[in-house]
């Protein structure tokens, strides 16, 4: 006998029930739809080259690219430095890192007022107004990478003040230089360890928007994770996490630095690294903090460059870090010498190069509605998708090659590739 009650076919939940569960819930769906919007359907670089800012010109883009493929051309070329590193045998791996150091070879620079300049009171201001005016001039002549801005001295104490003139002299300088600021201008804000410090900075930013007649939240920022109250505060939370909720939606990136954490947690030089175990349980939590914000996350850097006798070591080195954190999920890193573009190209297209072929027909399969040996779920095909669109936007696969492999075009790719909308 059936225990189910009669005309159970015809469901018991009402519209009343559905209304108290909306209602009950509308705060997961603000939090959700506000906080957790998935990836931004904006480019992520796949570096960040640093420079002291008063090394800048309008040139140093290409002249880092020529430095490249000359520290390339002393070991058989672009193509030599491949075989040295284990990636041989592709010619249209290396035609187009080739190509790259050529025409773009610097995505994201960052023009440095803290470690990479140094301690120079008597003429920071004239620096900051130096260097944005040559930001503005290469604007003008179309010689201004993607992504590009400054890291200013951080909100401790000592450096407070001064960062923050820094920051005030660059972005008000460009706009009087140029009239506006870049398209991709990204801002810095290194050794950050309390929230107040991000709330200072949120401060900051809106002042000089008013001041600026700029549209609110033009100024964003990036957040670099140096010290060990940002992943572990008193509170026993993750300060990472916290500091997203109190950023105002202008934090657009979260930065590991390999040299300042690891010395603070007492690591000694000889074995400071990117795949230090403690760099890898920082930048787990910081990987956790950002899933589902948009907000990206970068790897550091490794200080052994690939010169003189070390640098075949130092290349292999490089290219395996490189590799390292793009199969850990982490999209980007920086680089610190013109001969580290070699390998950061070579490793990241290599990366996108093997699996784009497979990613691809899984893409096609699953638009299609075709079964095959894998069966993907919406949130895989958007991954798949997500990791084509960084192959073709930063250069390492063609339009030609994702057409052959799988009759797809860049804007279907990109269109599978953005994330659903919570609201619909």
């Amino acid at each position: 006998m059936s225990t189910f009650p009669p005309q159970a076919h015809h469901g018991i939940l009402n519209d009343a029930d559905f209304d108290r569960a909306d209602a009950a819930l509308a705060g997961t769906d603000a939090i959700l739809a506000n906080d957790y919007p998935g990836d931004r359907d904006v480019r992520q670089p796949v570096h960040t080259v640093y420079v002291g800012m008063d090394r800048y010109t309008p040139e140093l883009p290409e002249q880092w690219g020529q430095q490249a493929l000359a520290a390339a051309g002393q070991h058989g070329g672009v193509a030599g430095v491949a075989e040295l590193v284990g990636l041989g045998g592709d010619g249209a791996l290396v035609a187009a890192v080739q190509a790259k150091l050529e025409t773009e070879p610097i995505e994201d620079l960052r023009l440095d007022a803290e470690d990479g300049y140094g301690h120079h009171p008597e003429r920071e201001d004239r620096d900051a107004v130096i260097t944005a005016t040559r930001l503005a001039e290469a604007m003008q002549r179309g010689l201004d990478p993607a992504f590009v801005g400054t890291r200013f001295k951080c909100l401790e104490a000592p450096t407070r003040r001064r960062g923050l003139r820094t920051l005030d002299l660059f972005v008000t300088t460009l706009m009087d230089r140029a009239g506006r600021l870049p398209d991709g201008l990204v801002i810095t804000l290194p050794k950050v360890s309390t929230l107040d410090q991000v709330r200072v900075m949120v401060e900051v930013c809106r002042r000089l928007e008013q001041a600026l007649g700029l549209p609110e939240r033009r100024l964003g920022f990036e957040v670099q994770a140096e010290t060990p109250q940002i992943i572990l505060g008193q509170d026993g939370t993750v300060t990472a996490a916290r500091l997203l909720g109190v950023g105002d939606h202008r934090i657009t990136s979260l930065h590991y630095g390999t040299y300042d954490y690891s010395a603070s947690l007492g690591i000694d030089a000889a074995y400071q690294s990117m795949e230090h175990p403690v760099a890898d349980a920082a930048k787990d939590l910081l990987q956790l903090a950002v899933a589902g914000t948009g907000v990206h996350l970068s790897d550091g850097s490794t200080n052994i460059l690939p010169v003189g006798e070390q640098a075949p070591a130092a290349w292999q080195l490089h290219a395996r870090l490189v590799r390292r954190h793009l199969e850990r999920g982490i999209k980007q890193g920086w680089d610190l010498h013109p001969a580290q573009l070699i390998t950061r190209y070579l490793a990241t297209y290599a990366y996108f190069r093997d699996g784009y072929v497979a990613a691809a027909g899984r893409l096609a399969n699953y638009i299609n509605g075709v079964e095959g040996a894998i069966m993907d779920e919406p949130a895989t095909a958007r991954a798949l998708a997500g990791f084509l669109h960084r192959g073709l936007v930063c250069g390492a696969i063609s339009a030609q090659e994702l057409w052959a492999a799988a009759g797809m075009g860049p804007e279907l790719v990109a269109a599978h590739a953005r994330p659903p909308r919570r609201d619909a």
